[in-house]
């Protein structure tokens, strides 16, 4: 019975904004209210320094990650962990704790996958990782991983499930970047380490 109370105790915990409490321990503006306006370590990294985005990294993948493993202890039903998965992405994307402003879900959404299966983590990493040494756009890396995650889910996990979460989980990361494709259009788009 408590694992049908999973997705909501998941979507709390993916309504703890890492940017921002990491911010306010290391006293630096809220990153939503500078650069970007997105509580994720990009733009933790451009204001804060490594340390700051890294934490921020971390606590953000953490989340994805534990969800799912939690839900893993209490059930082995693939539609309640996908919806486990989905809900903790939610939670970050629009946080109850944090007035439904969050980040964009990439870190979330990476922590989810590399604990569903890390090769689908992994191959979402070198894509992530190819993009980023090729063209060096942290928000066009984002969005290749985001449109090839559905097709690596696909071919490496049987549950259709995690197919449907797969992919309006990247629906979602699409929508969320809508700026960066805007910029990335125009040419304005801020590249890694500028």
């Amino acid at each position: 019975m408590f694992a049908y109370v999973l997705p909501a105790l998941s979507y709390l915990l993916g309504s703890v904004s890492t940017g921002v409490v990491v911010a306010r321990l290391f006293r630096l503006q809220d990153p939503r209210e500078t650069g970007s306006n997105n509580p994720g370590a990009t733009n933790l990294l451009r204001y804060g320094g490594k340390l700051a985005a890294g934490l921020t990294l971390a606590g953000d993948i953490l989340k994805g990650v534990v969800a799912i493993l939690v839900a893993q202890v209490f059930t082995d039903d693939a539609a309640i962990i996908a919806l486990v998965g989905f809900a903790v992405f939610i939670g970050h994307l629009w946080p109850v704790f944090f007035g439904f402003h969050g980040g964009k879900g990439v870190a979330t959404a990476l922590g989810v996958w590399l604990a569903l299966n890390p090769w689908v983590g992994l191959l979402l990493i070198v894509t992530w990782l190819a993009v980023a040494v090729l063209f060096r756009y942290s928000s066009l890396s984002a969005l290749a991983a985001a449109v090839a995650a559905p097709l690596y889910v696909y071919l490496l996990m049987s549950q259709p499930a995690y197919l449907i979460v797969m992919t309006a989980m990247s629906a979602l990361l699409v929508f969320r970047h809508r700026v960066n494709i805007q910029r990335l259009l125009a040419g304005t788009e801020t590249k890694i380490g500028r």
